[in-house]
């Protein structure tokens, strides 16, 4: 067996995490032949909670799972992480406005973004999944000075699977037959899923579908999924977010394919125009563990405006929470 690598998780007593975990040990992140060390982060009031999902992954009986560490201590968490999945955020609260979100989850990201930077493994790679994810990110990012902000990305799979699946049902055909989706900019309700590369088994996508389907439905639905996801169950989306999650990360260690690219928000290097600094979603090629923004794909006003006003949203975020910089 190969050495055991550490994999953090925060927020592990929720509901993502119980969905994560479990298939983390089943050997579908890094390989059936991966063992790997858990570290379990959350709050001195869920400990209980994770005692039991401890005991639960002891009754799973993975040949994998070579170690399991439950604790409230970020630096605890973090220490020796390869890789660490920061679910955990505060979620809003009635009466609670963005910016209030942004602020109490900034303390949370900047506390263990500093724990990160002291504790974890130089090449670590580190997920926010908690939302707002691409200014926590951002918070984190710049909390963890000794690591590069290439270590750190927020996920904006979940919004990529949504895509597809929506683009597969329309056109009568598996999920599989898609490629080249591209989600842009923040995870929120200004994020632009851009259907202008995508292809339908090989032909472009907008051979096959409506203008005004693309620019109308399917624009707004992939925005607003989450949101009637809570409005049916009462609940966000877990398994869903669990999974992608899971992808994401997936498609960092392992790579993507030589026809296809994933959307991933990452640190913003100027590409396509969009400011330096920002957690933003761009579609990414991974190879030997290290990804890189795709370039040179031609961009229409359309496409152009979008990607504009989600950098906006996301450039108001970060001057929210600057001072935590």
């Amino acid at each position: 067996m190969k050495t055991p690598i550490h994999i953090a998780v925060t927020g592990a007593a929720g509901q993502i995490s119980y969905a994560l975990i479990f298939r983390i040990i089943e050997g579908d992140l890094a390989g059936q032949d991966q063992p790997v060390v858990l570290h379990l982060l959350d709050i001195p009031a869920a400990m209980k909670d994770l005692e039991g999902i401890r005991m639960e992954m002891e009754d799973f009986a993975s040949p994998l799972l070579a170690g399991v560490v439950s604790t409230d201590d970020p630096k605890v968490a973090f220490e020796n992480a390869d890789i660490a999945f920061l679910v955990g955020a505060r979620p809003r609260g009635p009466g609670m406005e963005r910016q209030d979100l942004l602020s109490v989850n900034a303390e949370i990201f900047s506390v263990q973004g500093l724990a990160l930077n002291e504790m974890a493994h130089p090449g670590v790679k580190v997920l926010v999944v908690g939302n707002p994810a691409n200014t926590n990110a951002l918070i984190a990012a710049k909390n963890a000075p000794n690591l590069s902000t290439r270590s750190f990305s927020a996920m904006t799979r979940l919004d990529h699977n949504r895509a597809v699946s929506m683009l597969a049902t329309r056109c009568g055909c598996s999920v599989a037959d898609i490629r080249q989706m591209i989600i842009w900019g923040n995870h929120s309700s200004t994020q632009y899923p851009d259907l202008h590369h995508a292809l339908v088994r090989g032909k472009p996508a907008l051979e096959g579908v409506e203008e005004d389907w693309f620019h109308g439905p399917f624009i707004s639905a992939v925005q607003k999924r989450g949101a009637e996801v809570i409005a049916m169950r009462g609940k966000s989306s877990a398994a869903s977010a669990a999974n992608a999650a899971l992808e994401h990360m997936r498609s960092w260690i392992m790579g993507t394919p030589e026809d296809d690219w994933v959307s991933m928000a990452v640190y913003s290097d100027g590409s396509y125009g969009i400011a330096e600094g920002l957690m933003y979603s761009f579609p990414v090629r991974i190879r030997d563990g290290d990804y890189e923004i795709v370039q040179g794909l031609p961009i229409d006003a359309f496409s152009l405006e979008r990607m504009r006003l989600t950098e906006k949203e996301l450039l108001m975020e970060k001057e929210m929470v600057k001072h935590l910089f």
